[in-house]
């Protein structure tokens, strides 16, 4: 069996275990939508209060608000496994385990809880983009659209990026840092809004640490056909997203090392 075959039948199961209590799949997928509901709410009062911010209108940060939003969803819901590694793996001695089947450690932790109740938080993103694209409006065609669909799997990737190294600290602290949470729902709250907004340091930490406007902002910008107050060229975000897959495979190359360090329980 190949490996994507493979992570299809784990993500299968994994799903079908969370249908066995529909009420609770169908509840915490619901809480999760009401959640992230109150955000757009808050942009709501924000900009109807004020028309406009900097010269952005409400139908534009939507447009990045939802593009942040799908990516983190995606990404969430694959990385669960990164996320607990301490707790359930490391902690318990289970992680030796996985080492012992001849598949990929990621596979086999991305597949290990595809979380349904995350598909609130994407149903929600996706009314968000509806709501941009005719509040704008955007003009949909195929190279917009293949944009956003790549924008978006340099997002997926840059955030799992983020929790694949969230994973890699608990080999040295069994318990999984805070401080990911700063590059993550952090990360989500500053990618909601137009990096111009921000200061100059701000927007440097998330364009060359952690390049949360390459896979947000400057694609954004693309999709409205606006340009960047910064004077960043109009070209750059149909590369951009790349940096999302480039932060990947750093992350992977610091798990790896974290993999080596691995010393078991010793139980």
């Amino acid at each position: 069996m190949n490996h994507l075959r493979l992570f299809l039948r784990l993500v299968a199961a994994s799903l079908r275990g969370q249908l066995r209590y529909p009420a609770s799949a169908l509840l915490l997928t619901v809480s999760q939508f009401l959640a992230t509901g109150i955000e757009v709410v808050a942009i709501w009062a924000l900009f109807d209060r004020f028309g406009s911010v900097q010269g952005w209108r409400i139908g534009e940060v939507a447009l990045f608000y939802a593009l942040v939003h799908t990516m983190f969803a995606l990404a969430d819901a694959l990385g669960r496994g990164f996320d607990v590694l301490g707790t359930e793996f490391l902690r318990t001695g289970h992680f030796d385990r996985l080492l012992l089947r001849p598949r990929p450690l990621a596979l086999q932790l991305m597949a290990h809880e595809v979380r349904l109740s995350r598909l609130g938080r994407l149903l929600q993103a996706l009314a968000v983009l509806v709501f941009a694209s005719l509040a704008v409006p955007i003009a949909w065609t195929p190279a917009t659209v293949a944009l956003a669909l790549f924008c978006v799997a340099g997002g997926v990737a840059l955030f799992l990026g983020i929790l694949v190294l969230q994973g890699t600290l608990a080999f040295w602290t069994v318990e999984s840092l805070e401080i990911a949470n700063v590059f993550t729902y952090g990360g989500v709250e500053a990618g909601q809004y137009p990096m111009a907004v921000y200061a100059r340091w701000f927007r440097r930490l998330l364009t060359f640490v952690v390049p949360l406007a390459c896979v947000a902002y400057y694609p954004g910008l693309a999709i409205l056909g606006r340009a960047d107050p910064l004077g960043a060229p109009g070209w750059l975000g149909w590369i951009s997203p790349l940096a999302g897959f480039a932060f990947l495979a750093l992350s992977f190359m610091a798990w790896r090392v974290g993999v080596r360090h691995y010393a078991s329980t010793g139980s």
